[in-house]
Formats: C-alpha cells, structure tokens, sequence
C-alpha cells in the first residue's frame, strides 16, 4: 500500500500472476489512472511501480550503441574517442534501478550534442523504411490470405521488430523477410492473438505505441484490421536511436490511416513522467494499450489487463524478465492469464 496519497492504492508486482487480491476500498494503477484522481499524473516511477531494471550485462550494450551512433555521424577517431569518453563518465554513474532506456536516452543525447547531429539514425532510417515499403504490399497479402488473417498480422508486425538498431546494427529486406517467415511458422511463447482481438473489439480508445522507424511499416499490416476511427498512434517526440517519430511516421504513410502523435520524449521507450502532459492524459484516458518492442515492454512492464506487449526478445534482460527464449515472439498482458 502506498501512503501519501489522496486514496487508498496498491502497487502490484510486476508479474501479473503473483498478484494478489486488493483489499477492500484501494485502486490499482489502471483504476487509478482511469479515475483522474492523481494530484499530478508523473509517471510510474513517482507512485514506486516497477518496471525493468538495468543490469551490469547492459553497459556492453550501451558502449556498442555509442560507438556506433559515433560511426553514423561520421565521427573520425579522435571524436568518436571524446564521444566515447563522455559516455562512460556518465555510465559511471548509472542508476541501476532505472530501466534500460533511461540511460540509453542519455547516452543518444550526449551524442548528438558532441556531434551536432540531431537525428544521427535519419540516413539508415529512411532507407529502411523505403526497403519496409517495398515489402509492404506482400506482406499485406500474406495476411489477407491466412487462415487467420489478424493472427498473421499480428505476428508480421512483431516481426518488424527486429529492425531494433538498440540491440540489432543492421538488417536488410532478406533478414526482414526471414524473420517475418519465422514469425509466421513460430508459436507464440506467450499470449493469444484472439485475447487481443477481443480486447480490440471491445475498447473504445485504443493507443498504438509504435517503436521503430520502418518497423511501423510492418505495423501498418496490423493497423489495417484495427477499428482507425478509435486508434490514436503514439511515436517518440524527438530522434534517438532508430526509434520513429513524427517524420519517419509520415515516411512509412500512418497519418493517412489514423490520427498520430508524440510523445513529447526522446526516451527509446515510454516513460510516462518523460512524457508531455498531452500524451499521459491520452495514456489516461485509453481503455486498451497496444505497445510494441522491447524499450516500451522495459519502462512499461509492470502491465495491466488493459496493455497489451507485441514484441520479439532480443537481450538476455528481456529473456530472463519475461521467463522466455531469445527470439521468441510474445504477446503479453494480465489478460491473457483469464480465459476468453
């Protein structure tokens, strides 16, 4: 029970089948959230919700982004060692109890400071997405034509997770192609598309957290069975890492199928209390949450019935948190514990 507050509130464990019944007269978070009734909405971490923590195997990750990020710009040797020295003075002071993404925001800002490159992804970005493109009429037919047409949507847009240059730092049409073949024969590791779909069905404000740029070209398969005129797709509100945002969502055609939007944040992730005022009061006032990939799953995890993780594990830390293999594909919620 947390105290302090205006109303009795319960923050559960993150895993949803360790819950245990609240008592009598207390809110859980999404009850709380959907009532209005914070003093001042700021974000899971402000009210101790849980969420992914940082790990020692993270720093690899990080010190690989950097340089690599470094290389986009065109950062000679002597640059990308400054680059490389700012980075590990702030690792050095890492707050390992924050998610992953927080620190890789802050490694991606002193990169584009040091180098003066605003969006240091915007090449490979666009060249994804124009190779996403090219795949896109293909892959809206491989789903019109299953046997289950919304599970094969479901899982062509977890496929284009992969196009994840925080963990993965490349990939060409044939390794989209592959891992979309992969996803299409792989059973789910955990989740049930028809959950979903019924939860789709049944929801009035669905919020689509979109996560890599051409990756949401393979999300728009998906979008295409969704009820648009109650869909609302959320992308980052300034560049980091080959995260989308409003300009590499225009690139892959999204605002010609629903209303889009930023986040107000340059977090590789969703972290509600990083987030313009505007969009936690869209996250407030959604009855379904649809995220993808793994940064939303790690600021967002401590999930409730109404969030629904489409995502590919692609790191040891989402494995382990999520009791799964790597290169499983996953739809994760509470909902998914409850019959349908």
């Amino acid at each position: 029970m947390l105290t302090g507050l205006p109303f009795p509130f319960v923050a559960y464990p993150r895993r949803c089948s360790h819950r245990t019944p609240a008592a009598k007269g207390t809110l859980t978070f999404v009850q709380a959230c959907q009532s209005g009734r914070f003093p001042a909405f700021a974000g899971f971490h402000a009210f101790g919700i849980d969420c992914v923590k940082t790990y020692l195997r993270c720093i690899p990750c990080f010190i690989r982004q950097a340089l690599e990020a470094a290389s986009f710009v065109g950062a000679g040797e002597a640059e990308s060692a400054r680059i490389m020295r700012l980075v590990l003075e702030r690792a050095a002071g890492l707050d390992f109890s924050m998610p992953p993404p927080a620190m890789g925001a802050e490694i991606h800002r002193i990169v584009r400071a040091a180098s003066g490159a605003a969006d240091p992804y915007a090449r490979a970005k666009a060249e994804l997405t124009r190779a996403a493109l090219a795949l896109l009429p293909g892959l809206m037919k491989r789903a019109a034509s299953a046997a289950d047409p919304f599970d094969a949507a479901v899982r062509i847009a977890i496929a284009g997770n992969i196009i994840d240059f925080s963990v993965v730092s490349s990939i060409d049409s044939r390794g989209m192609e592959r891992t979309v073949e992969d996803a299409l024969a792989r059973p789910f590791a955990k989740g049930d598309s028809r959950v979903l779909h019924a939860a789709i069905r049944d929801s009035k404000r669905i919020l689509f957290l979109a996560d890599n740029a051409a990756e949401v070209v393979f999300d728009r398969v998906l979008l295409s069975m969704l009820p648009l005129d109650r869909v609302t797709i959320a992308v980052r509100g300034a560049p980091v890492i080959n995260d989308a945002t409003i300009g590499d969502a225009e690139a892959a055609g999204l605002p010609g199928m629903a209303r889009v939007v930023g986040n107000g944040s340059d977090v590789p992730g969703t972290m509600l209390e990083k987030c313009s005022a505007e969009f936690r009061e869209l996250f407030r006032k959604s009855d379904l949450v649809i995220s993808k990939g793994q940064g939303n799953y790690e600021t967002l995890s401590d999930s409730t019935e109404r969030i629904f993780f489409l995502l590919k594990a692609k790191c040891e830390t989402i494995c382990e948190d999520l009791g799964c293999r790597m290169g499983d594909i996953l739809i994760h919620s509470c909902a998914d514990e409850h019959p349908i």
